[in-house]
Parts: C-alpha cells; sequence; structure tokens
C-alpha cells in the first residue's frame, strides 16, 4: 500500500496562512497610519482654519470698537452742543420773561400794594409784599387773572404786621404765586394797563 507524506504541503499551507496574516496586519497597520494621518491633517487644516477666523473676528471686533468708541464721542459731543443750544435758548426765554414779568408787575400793582420780594422758578412766580387791606389784595388778584401774561394766581398767607416805628400803621403781609404765560395771543396782545382802581377800604 502507497502512502502520501502530507506534512510538507500541511506546512507550507500553514506558512502561507502566516505570511498572508502578516501581510494582512501590515495593510492594517498601514491603513490605519494612514487613517490616523489624514484625520490629522483634517483636524490640523480645521484647527488652522477656526485661527484664521478667530484672528480675523478679533481685527474686525477691535475695529467695531474702534468705531462705537468714535460714536459714543460724537453723540457726546452732539450732547453738549445740544446742551448748551438749550441753555442759550432758555435764557433768551427767560430773559424775554423778566421784561415782561417787570412789565406786567408795573401795570397790574394797585395803589396800597408794594413788593418785599419776587421770585420766579420756570414759569411759577412767588410774591410776597405789604397791603393796606384785604380787599387791596383781591384786586391784585383780580388784575393777574386779567393779565395776557399771568395767570392763576394763589393767596398761600395773609397776616397782620405793623411798620413804621413810633407811628406804626397795622398792614397786611401776604403771599402769593401765580404762572407767567408764554402764550401766543399774550404776546400779540397789546400791552394795555391792567390797574384796577383800589377799593376805599384801607
Amino acid at each position: 500500500m502507497m502512502r502520501i507524506n502530507l506534512l510538507p504541503h500541511r506546512a507550507e499551507k500553514r506558512r502561507a496562512r502566516q505570511i498572508q496574516f502578516a501581510a494582512l496586519g501590515v495593510i492594517s497597520a498601514l491603513l490605519g497610519g494612514m487613517l490616523v494621518g489624514f484625520v490629522q491633517v483634517a483636524i490640523g487644516t480645521q484647527i488652522s482654519y477656526q485661527e484664521r477666523r478667530n484672528t480675523y473676528l478679533k481685527q474686525e471686533t477691535a475695529i467695531l470698537d474702534k468705531q462705537i468708541e468714535e460714536i459714543k464721542k460724537l453723540r457726546e459731543q452732539t450732547q453738549a452742543l445740544l446742551a448748551r443750544k438749550n441753555v442759550v435758548e432758555s435764557l433768551q426765554s427767560t430773559r424775554s420773561d423778566v421784561v415782561h414779568l417787570l412789565d406786567q408787575m408795573l401795570r397790574i400793582l394797585p395803589d396800597g400794594v408794594s413788593l418785599k420780594s419776587l421770585k420766579q422758578s420756570g414759569n411759577k412766580i412767588s410774591m410776597v409784599g405789604y397791603a393796606q387791606s384785604n380787599a387791596r389784595i383781591s384786586t391784585l388778584m383780580r388784575a393777574v387773572e386779567d393779565s395776557p401774561w399771568l395767570e392763576s394766581p394763589t393767596l398761600i398767607e395773609i397776616h397782620a404786621t405793623t411798620m413804621g416805628g413810633k407811628n406804626a400803621k397795622r398792614i397786611s403781609e401776604f403771599s402769593m404765586n401765580f404762572n407767567l404765560t408764554r402764550s401766543q395771543s399774550a404776546a400779540a396782545a397789546p400791552a394795555t394797563p391792567a390797574v384796577v382802581p383800589a377799593s376805599g377800604k384801607k
């Protein structure tokens, strides 16, 4: 009976498998290395792109910050100019108000009434004075109502006092508020005296 020795054939197949396995391992390692390298290159490219973008954004942000600072300065300058303009207009208006106020006080102040103080705060006028009688204070309040430049008289306080030393006379000291108007009708109205004759009481 003929015998066939299969050991060399099996050993050769084993070596072929080992070579194939080693080749597959090398190929896998190469592919893995290539994949890792590709991923690293891709990540590096993305990082480089993001860094360039960040640099660009920083530059643009710096430009915008500078422009915002310039806009703030322009706004501050504009507000300062507007404030100066308002002050000038207010001074001009106040100067005109003072002229009208003094003119009206000369016209409406009845006989037997004298001023102690006169203060202006915006359109509000505070007046303190002396009157020979309460009737003359009423006359003054009616004159304020009839004035084209004055309105809303309000009597705040009135009390008796004396003035004149040894021959002191009993008089009334009063405080009163009223408003100064700026109506166009008042500005166009002729400056006519608004003095109402004082009553006979003293």
